[in-house]
Protein backbone atom coordinates (compact mmCIF):
# COMPACT_ATOMS: atom_id res chain seq x y z
CA UNK A 1 0.00 0.00 0.00
CA UNK A 2 1.35 3.41 -0.98
CA UNK A 3 1.54 6.03 1.78
CA UNK A 4 0.23 9.56 1.40
CA UNK A 5 1.47 11.88 4.13
CA UNK A 6 -0.93 14.57 5.32
CA UNK A 7 0.56 17.57 7.13
CA UNK A 8 -2.39 19.23 8.85
CA UNK A 9 -3.62 21.21 11.81
CA UNK A 10 -7.03 20.99 13.53
CA UNK A 11 -7.29 24.81 13.49
CA UNK A 12 -6.32 25.14 9.82
CA UNK A 13 -9.26 26.38 7.75
CA UNK A 14 -7.69 25.26 4.48
CA UNK A 15 -7.32 21.76 5.95
CA UNK A 16 -11.05 21.85 6.64
CA UNK A 17 -11.60 22.90 3.03
CA UNK A 18 -9.44 20.01 1.82
CA UNK A 19 -11.41 17.41 3.79
CA UNK A 20 -13.25 15.89 0.77
CA UNK A 21 -9.92 15.37 -1.01
CA UNK A 22 -8.33 13.78 2.05
CA UNK A 23 -11.47 11.69 2.59
CA UNK A 24 -10.93 10.16 -0.85
CA UNK A 25 -7.50 8.99 0.24
CA UNK A 26 -8.62 7.79 3.68
CA UNK A 27 -11.44 5.68 2.23
CA UNK A 28 -9.28 4.16 -0.52
CA UNK A 29 -7.86 0.64 -0.28
CA UNK A 30 -4.99 1.76 -2.51
CA UNK A 31 -3.43 4.29 -0.14
CA UNK A 32 -2.49 4.58 3.52
CA UNK A 33 -3.16 8.04 4.95
CA UNK A 34 -0.36 8.99 7.37
CA UNK A 35 -1.23 12.06 9.42
CA UNK A 36 1.31 14.56 10.74
CA UNK A 37 -0.06 17.28 13.08
CA UNK A 38 1.58 20.69 12.85
CA UNK A 39 0.93 22.46 16.15
CA UNK A 40 0.04 25.68 14.33
CA UNK A 41 -1.56 27.50 17.29
CA UNK A 42 -0.56 27.04 20.93
CA UNK A 43 -3.54 27.98 23.12
CA UNK A 44 -4.05 31.62 22.24
CA UNK A 45 -6.64 34.30 22.92
CA UNK A 46 -7.57 35.71 19.51
CA UNK A 47 -7.41 39.50 19.42
CA UNK A 48 -10.52 41.33 18.15
CA UNK A 49 -8.43 42.85 15.35
CA UNK A 50 -7.57 39.38 14.05
CA UNK A 51 -11.13 38.07 14.02
CA UNK A 52 -12.05 39.86 10.81
CA UNK A 53 -8.96 38.40 9.16
CA UNK A 54 -10.20 34.91 10.11
CA UNK A 55 -13.65 35.60 8.68
CA UNK A 56 -12.19 37.00 5.45
CA UNK A 57 -9.97 33.95 5.10
CA UNK A 58 -12.93 31.66 5.74
CA UNK A 59 -14.86 33.35 2.94
CA UNK A 60 -11.99 32.66 0.53
CA UNK A 61 -11.83 29.06 1.70
CA UNK A 62 -15.56 28.63 1.16
CA UNK A 63 -15.41 30.20 -2.31
CA UNK A 64 -12.51 28.02 -3.46
CA UNK A 65 -13.33 24.70 -1.78
CA UNK A 66 -17.12 24.82 -1.28
CA UNK A 67 -16.58 24.19 2.44
CA UNK A 68 -19.49 25.35 4.58
CA UNK A 69 -18.98 27.41 7.74
CA UNK A 70 -21.87 27.27 10.17
CA UNK A 71 -23.68 30.34 11.43
CA UNK A 72 -22.87 29.41 15.04
CA UNK A 73 -19.17 29.40 14.17
CA UNK A 74 -19.36 32.70 12.28
CA UNK A 75 -21.21 34.39 15.13
CA UNK A 76 -18.69 33.04 17.65
CA UNK A 77 -15.74 34.45 15.70
CA UNK A 78 -17.50 37.75 15.01
CA UNK A 79 -18.85 38.12 18.55
CA UNK A 80 -17.53 39.87 21.64
CA UNK A 81 -16.94 36.85 23.87
CA UNK A 82 -13.39 35.62 24.36
CA UNK A 83 -12.20 33.37 21.55
CA UNK A 84 -9.39 30.91 22.23
CA UNK A 85 -7.95 28.73 19.50
CA UNK A 86 -5.62 25.87 20.35
CA UNK A 87 -4.07 23.25 18.10
CA UNK A 88 -2.45 21.26 20.88
CA UNK A 89 -5.35 19.94 22.96
CA UNK A 90 -7.33 18.80 19.88
CA UNK A 91 -4.15 17.17 18.56
CA UNK A 92 -3.75 15.33 21.86
CA UNK A 93 -7.37 14.20 21.57
CA UNK A 94 -6.69 12.81 18.09
CA UNK A 95 -3.52 11.00 19.21
CA UNK A 96 -5.09 9.57 22.37
CA UNK A 97 -8.09 8.44 20.36
CA UNK A 98 -5.78 6.75 17.88
CA UNK A 99 -3.98 4.94 20.73
CA UNK A 100 -7.39 3.58 21.77
CA UNK A 101 -8.26 2.36 18.28
CA UNK A 102 -10.09 5.38 16.86
CA UNK A 103 -9.30 6.40 13.29
CA UNK A 104 -7.43 9.74 13.57
CA UNK A 105 -9.05 11.15 10.45
CA UNK A 106 -12.51 10.41 11.86
CA UNK A 107 -11.57 12.31 15.01
CA UNK A 108 -10.18 15.21 13.00
CA UNK A 109 -13.41 15.43 11.01
CA UNK A 110 -15.45 15.42 14.22
CA UNK A 111 -13.34 18.26 15.61
CA UNK A 112 -13.66 20.24 12.37
CA UNK A 113 -17.42 19.81 12.35
CA UNK A 114 -17.73 20.83 16.00
CA UNK A 115 -15.53 23.90 15.42
CA UNK A 116 -16.41 25.12 11.92
CA UNK A 117 -20.07 24.11 11.76
CA UNK A 118 -21.36 24.04 15.33
CA UNK A 119 -19.14 26.78 16.75
CA UNK A 120 -18.09 24.73 19.77
CA UNK A 121 -15.02 25.50 21.87
CA UNK A 122 -12.82 22.56 20.91
CA UNK A 123 -10.05 23.94 23.11
CA UNK A 124 -11.84 22.41 26.11
CA UNK A 125 -11.69 18.85 27.41
CA UNK A 126 -15.46 18.71 27.84
CA UNK A 127 -16.16 19.48 24.17
CA UNK A 128 -13.56 16.98 22.96
CA UNK A 129 -14.82 14.35 25.38
CA UNK A 130 -18.31 14.74 23.94
CA UNK A 131 -16.91 13.96 20.49
CA UNK A 132 -15.02 10.82 21.48
CA UNK A 133 -18.08 9.48 23.28
CA UNK A 134 -20.11 10.03 20.09
CA UNK A 135 -17.43 8.09 18.21
CA UNK A 136 -17.71 5.17 20.63
CA UNK A 137 -14.65 5.46 22.86
CA UNK A 138 -14.61 4.66 26.56
CA UNK A 139 -15.07 8.03 28.26
CA UNK A 140 -13.16 7.30 31.46
CA UNK A 141 -10.20 5.64 29.74
CA UNK A 142 -9.89 8.49 27.24
CA UNK A 143 -10.06 11.07 30.03
CA UNK A 144 -7.31 9.32 32.01
CA UNK A 145 -5.01 9.22 28.99
CA UNK A 146 -5.73 12.86 28.16
CA UNK A 147 -4.57 13.96 31.61
CA UNK A 148 -1.11 12.41 31.39
CA UNK A 149 1.67 14.58 32.79
CA UNK A 150 3.75 14.27 29.61
CA UNK A 151 1.63 15.54 26.71
CA UNK A 152 1.83 13.12 23.82
CA UNK A 153 1.37 15.83 21.21
CA UNK A 154 4.63 17.70 21.88
CA UNK A 155 6.88 14.85 20.74
CA UNK A 156 4.68 13.99 17.75
CA UNK A 157 4.55 17.62 16.60
CA UNK A 158 8.34 17.87 16.95
CA UNK A 159 8.71 14.85 14.67
CA UNK A 160 6.28 16.44 12.20
CA UNK A 161 8.36 19.63 12.15
CA UNK A 162 11.57 17.68 11.55
CA UNK A 163 9.94 15.86 8.66
CA UNK A 164 8.55 19.12 7.26
CA UNK A 165 12.02 20.67 7.31
CA UNK A 166 13.52 17.64 5.58
CA UNK A 167 10.85 17.62 2.86
CA UNK A 168 10.55 21.39 2.44
CA UNK A 169 6.95 21.52 3.68
CA UNK A 170 6.06 25.09 4.65
CA UNK A 171 2.33 25.12 5.30
CA UNK A 172 -0.91 23.27 5.91
CA UNK A 173 -2.45 21.36 4.34
CA UNK A 174 0.30 19.57 2.43
CA UNK A 175 -0.11 16.12 0.90
CA UNK A 176 2.91 14.11 -0.20
CA UNK A 177 2.92 10.68 -1.78
CA UNK A 178 5.72 8.31 -0.79
CA UNK A 179 6.74 5.66 -3.29
CA UNK A 180 9.88 3.57 -2.85
CA UNK A 181 11.33 6.12 -0.46
CA UNK A 182 10.68 9.05 -2.81
CA UNK A 183 8.36 11.88 -1.75
CA UNK A 184 6.34 13.89 -4.23
CA UNK A 185 3.99 16.76 -3.42
CA UNK A 186 0.41 16.31 -4.61
CA UNK A 187 -1.18 19.40 -6.26
CA UNK A 188 -4.29 19.35 -4.07
CA UNK A 189 -4.99 23.08 -4.45
CA UNK A 190 -5.80 22.51 -8.12
CA UNK A 191 -8.59 20.14 -7.12
CA UNK A 192 -10.57 22.10 -4.52
CA UNK A 193 -14.21 21.46 -5.34
CA UNK A 194 -13.19 18.88 -7.96
CA UNK A 195 -13.17 15.65 -5.98
CA UNK A 196 -13.95 13.35 -8.91
CA UNK A 197 -11.02 14.73 -10.93
CA UNK A 198 -8.83 14.29 -7.84
CA UNK A 199 -9.83 10.64 -7.66
CA UNK A 200 -8.93 10.29 -11.33
CA UNK A 201 -5.49 11.75 -10.64
CA UNK A 202 -4.92 9.26 -7.83
CA UNK A 203 -6.50 6.42 -9.84
CA UNK A 204 -8.94 5.66 -7.05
Amino acid sequence: MVAIHYFYDPMCGWCYGATPLVESIASSSKYQLVMHPGGMLPAKLIAPSFRQHILNSDRRISEQTNAQFGQDYIERVAGNEQLVMDSYLPTRAILVGESLGLDPFDMLKAIQKAHYIEGKAVNTLSSLEELVVQLGLDQQLWREKMQTREPLEDAVIDISHQMMTRLGVQGYPTLMIEDNGEFKRLPHTEFYGRTEQWKTLLEI
